[in-house]
């Protein structure tokens, strides 16, 4: 087990933004035995992704940059990162929002709370980071909150870097899982349901294409699991 706070690792520091990781509350009830592919509380999936492969090829022959995983600390995601020879800063993005702003997604509306929110989680320098594996944190947000978060990806991402994102494919589902992602390889990762939550907005290509207008591309990439693999490119 990593220790709490991880400082170096192989040839690249290893930073946490918020220290200690609280406790995320306890998903509400959803009485289904299988969600989007996946049942409740299945763990480690093995599976291929393109979109993996896609964030890895653009970076295979560089080495020295600076990568930020909002799904927080993982051995597999440290370990394979920098033995790639690049730097890792962790950040548990949706754990600490629902510490920060609970269940009731109402709570996300507020100006103040909002930035308060991005300068403790996101707070890094402007073109610091060379990609930014997202995951599926982006969305369990509301509309204001998504696209400040957003603006400050486009922000503290240097320009031609890339950005891997999962949002789920069925516009209509009443609850979603959320996922913890573990990378085994380029193209591989292990994944292992963490819950069931409600979506505070769902996407089809047209909608992510306008959430990430500023971007100069998006590239989709649609899963047996209904998650649409997303890459955005800087």
């Amino acid at each position: 087990m990593l220790p709490e706070k991880l400082r170096t690792f192989l040839r690249g520091p290893v930073h946490q933004g918020n220290g200690s990781v609280p406790h995320l509350p306890s998903s509400p009830p959803v009485r289904r035995p299988h969600v989007n592919g996946f049942s409740s509380g299945e763990l480690n999936q093995v599976r291929q992704s393109r979109g993996l492969e896609q964030f890895f090829s653009y970076i295979r022959d560089q080495a020295g940059l600076s990568l930020l995983d909002l799904g927080g600390i993982s051995q597999e995601n440290v370990s394979f990162i920098t033995n790639l020879g690049h730097r890792i800063y962790s950040e548990d993005f949706l754990r600490t929002l629902y510490d920060s702003f609970g269940d009731d997604v109402n709570n996300q509306l507020n100006p103040g709370q909002i930035e308060h929110f991005l300068n403790t989680n996101l707070m890094h320098h402007d073109e610091q980071f060379d990609g930014v594996l997202v995951w599926d944190a982006l969305e369990h947000m509301s509309p204001p909150l998504l696209t400040a978060t957003v603006e400050r990806l486009y922000r503290i991402v240097r320009p031609k870097s890339y950005l891997l994102a999962f949002f789920h494919a069925d516009e209509k589902a009443q609850a979603v899982p959320y996922y913890g992602f573990r990378i085994l390889d380029c193209n591989q990762m292990t994944v292992s349901q963490r819950g069931v939550r409600q979506p505070a907005q769902l996407f089809n290509n047209r909608g992510l294409e306008k959430l990430f207008h500023k971007f100069e591309s998006v590239k989709f990439f649609l899963t047996r699991e209904h998650l649409r693999e997303v890459i955005i490119k800087r």
